[in-house]
């Protein structure tokens, strides 16, 4: 969806909240403030506000570590126009009750909610993107299908569905900012403030993501047209696999061709391209969801989890129980103290540590 003014409403954003978890990417946070303050010092006056925002108004720690002190708890949290969730795909509310409950009470009274990065998943936990088309970035969307099937995730660098704003990364979040720039203070002000971040061209948030080929310096839609098809069916076939021949015919090539385009483009042959694919996406359930590894491997095509657990330890070097422990808590290797809530639906259970 293109980030027109029109998409906001009659009044442009100004006042903003960002609801900070723990582990929250940074990058999304300086993304946005960095940009919207360099508007404010070229309009000589406040133009845009921001608060920062936790559940209980403690501090919170990037995943870098860096530590950002809160100017308010979420339960006072409520002069804005917006409130964007950062966080990675693991966060839940120490009290996932009230802390639902407030996000579900702030949109109902007008204030706009959007999610950045992973935190597209608390925002769904709480029920608000329910029935909505959201944005998910791609090192995480199987994970977030298979967890919230009421929400349809889109490949896009941003989507806007009614009073929700969802954004796929750090990179779209300056995109929204300079559009929101320009929404308030002209296009004029909007191209200076991207020239001095040397950022060269602004992305329309319908624009899709930028996905990476295994074994290649290039993205999917950089591949030649048979070959990026045939990508396209292969994640279109995770449970169920598909045969080469069958994908072959449904290119409009013959199996040899195939092989030899895509080994060009990737340098894998589209069986072992399809495999690591599968592996991916068995990767991110691991590491995002409490589904158990057999459902895992059923989800991703094999018979058993004994063979996925062979092929995984061949690919990534541990076992998917090795990769889950580590993924929870590095240290200790032990399960994270934040379970699923008593007020999430089931199929909301996602309560993992980003990778």
């Amino acid at each position: 969806m293109t980030l027109h003014s029109s998409d906001f409403g009659p009044a442009p954003l100004r006042r903003f909240g960002f609801l900070l978890f723990p582990g929250f990417p940074m990058a999304c946070l300086t993304a946005a403030i960095d940009t919207l303050h360099t508007a404010n010092e070229l309009a000589g006056h406040q133009v845009f506000s921001w608060s920062l925002v936790t559940e209980t108004g403690a501090q919170a720690a990037a995943s870098a570590g860096v530590p950002f002190a809160a100017d308010c708890s979420l339960a006072e949290a409520d002069a804005m126009d917006c409130l964007f969730l950062l966080s990675g795909p693991e966060a839940v509310f120490d009290d996932p009750v009230p802390g639902h409950g407030r996000l579900r009470y702030l949109a109902r009274h007008g204030i706009i909610l959007g999610a950045a990065a992973g935190g597209i998943f608390p925002l769904a936990r709480s029920g608000v993107l329910s029935g909505r088309r959201c944005a998910v970035h791609w090192s995480y969307r199987n994970a977030f299908e298979a967890a919230f099937q009421d929400c349809t995730a889109v490949d896009r660098l941003a989507v806007r569905d009614g009073p929700v704003h969802t954004i796929s990364g750090a990179a779209a979040m300056f995109d929204l900012a300079l559009e929101l720039i320009g929404n308030a203070l002209g296009e004029a002000a909007m191209n200076e403030v991207a020239c001095m971040y040397q950022h060269p061209v602004l992305r329309s948030g319908s624009a899709r993501q930028k996905i990476p080929v295994l074994q290649s310096g290039r993205t999917v839609d950089q591949m030649p047209p048979a070959v990026k098809q045939a990508m396209s069916i292969f994640s279109e076939n995770v449970e169920t696999p598909v045969g080469i021949r069958e994908v072959a015919r449904r290119t409009g090539i013959s199996p040899r061709q195939l092989e030899r385009s895509f080994r060009t483009a990737t340098g894998l042959s589209p069986g072992e391209y399809y495999r690591r694919q599968r592996l991916k996406t068995a990767r991110q359930m691991v590491r995002y969801s409490w589904d158990s590894i057999s459902d895992i491997a059923h989800s991703v095509g094999y018979a058993s989890s004994s063979t996925l657990t062979l092929h995984y330890r061949k690919f990534y070097g541990v076992t998917p129980v090795q990769d889950r422990k580590q993924t929870f808590l590095p240290e200790t290797g032990s399960p994270p103290r934040n379970h699923p809530a008593a007020d999430q639906c089931p199929a909301q259970t996602i309560a993992l540590a980003s990778g």
